[in-house]
């Protein structure tokens, strides 16, 4: 396969089983990406998220640019030399994260100017800036500079803002130099199913290797966005991949499958496992809690990982609540290797035509309460 060539290999409705080729090697969908936002996993070694089973990886364009800098970062052979990970890596154009300073931002059509959460300095991005930044980084995914809105938002700053969106975008094309990275183009739109699918055939007009569905986790309720998937995904491109940004919970990555998505990224289960939270195949596990004190059970029986293995909830209890560092070293293991797991299961699924009953079984048991 071509770097940047998308081949769907089996479908179930509309759960999709497909490979992509990029730069650093060929990622097979649907696919969860770890957030390495400041060029770590935190807590993990990338040898570890290697042993685990991760194809790719996510870094964040706003923070790296912050600290320590892209120039550095190329200076010493890229991002992928810098942080001693050989496979994939996806970079998010720093949009959000200029979203979430709104305090501290001036929007223009040029681009955004705001102040930095560390010391305040002046800094701008524009959509050429964005992919300078992304490109000095060697990232094999590039996204585009988009802009963010909050929810709720009025119909005349959707459309304003989608609009935007689409023209950063074509100057984001024009301005991407480095041949072997694939630039995705972010499909904006609000809740709405008509303005999201009036932005999404803006952005997938732009031929690009990629298209990504954006503007989720704004403080929306979370059925919505299930609810706009489900009408909306599928019309995305069928031969390219398609990536839901930010999202999110096992039963949120479930959804998004059967909607049709293929790419994922959350913090979730390594910001949730540094505050005692645990997904298992038999629910939600809260770590803290008085009834954990005494039990020597693993903290999932149908788990394989490092920490199931080797240690009982009462232990992970006593590191937890004795502020131990090993406690976010253990819960992230886990929670990693659960979405992972839940990953090629969800593959597996589809690819034997059983998809129906992986995800009736799935929804069931992440509903429960251990």
């Amino acid at each position: 396969m071509q770097v940047g060539e998308f081949k769907v290999l089996n479908e179930y409705k509309k759960a999709r089983n497909a490979v992509l080729m990029t730069a650093h090697g060929q990622i097979e969908t649907p696919i969860f990406m770890p957030v390495g936002t400041k060029a770590t996993v935190k807590t993990m070694l990338p040898e570890e998220l290697t042993d685990i089973g991760f194809q790719i990886l996510l870094g964040n364009t706003y923070h790296l640019h912050i600290r320590p800098g892209e120039k550095l970062i190329k200076e010493l052979g890229g991002l992928h030399k810098f942080m001693n990970w050989d496979k994939p890596i996806l970079t998010d154009s720093g949009g959000f994260q200029v979203f979430s300073l709104s305090k501290l931002r001036t929007l223009t059509e040029e681009g955004v100017t705001f102040r930095s959460h560390i010391d305040g300095a002046k800094l701008f991005i524009s959509p050429e800036k964005s992919m300078e930044i992304q490109m000095d980084l060697g990232a094999d995914i590039i996204m585009a500079f988009d802009e963010c809105i909050p929810y709720p938002a009025t119909p005349e700053q959707i459309d304003e803002s989608s609009n935007m969106t689409h023209r950063w975008l074509k100057r984001c094309q024009q301005a991407m130099t480095k041949k072997d990275s694939l630039l995705f183009g972010i499909v904006q739109g609000g809740l709405e199913e008509k303005s999201r699918l009036k932005s999404m055939d803006q952005i997938c007009s732009v031929d690009l290797p990629g298209y990504a569905m954006g503007g989720f986790s704004v403080g929306e309720p979370i059925h919505l966005m299930h609810q706009l998937l489900e009408k909306v995904a599928y019309k995305m491109p069928v031969n390219k991949p398609r990536y839901l940004m930010g999202v999110g919970t096992p039963t949120d990555l479930i959804l998004a499958i059967d909607s049709g998505m293929d790419m994922f990224d959350c913090v979730i289960p390594t910001r949730v496992a540094r505050n005692g939270t645990l997904y298992t195949w038999q629910g939600k596990v809260t770590i803290k809690q008085a009834k954990y004190r005494t039990d020597p059970n693993p903290l999932d029986p149908e788990c394989d990982c490092y920490t199931c293995k080797n240690y009982s909830k009462a232990y992970l209890r006593h590191l937890f609540n004795t502020g131990e560092i090993l406690s976010s070293r253990l819960n992230t293991i886990h929670n990693l290797y659960f979405y992972n797991k839940l990953i090629e299961r969800s593959r597996e699924a589809i690819r034997n035509g059983i998809w129906d009953e992986f995800k009736d079984d799935c929804l069931e048991r992440f509903s429960r309460r251990p």
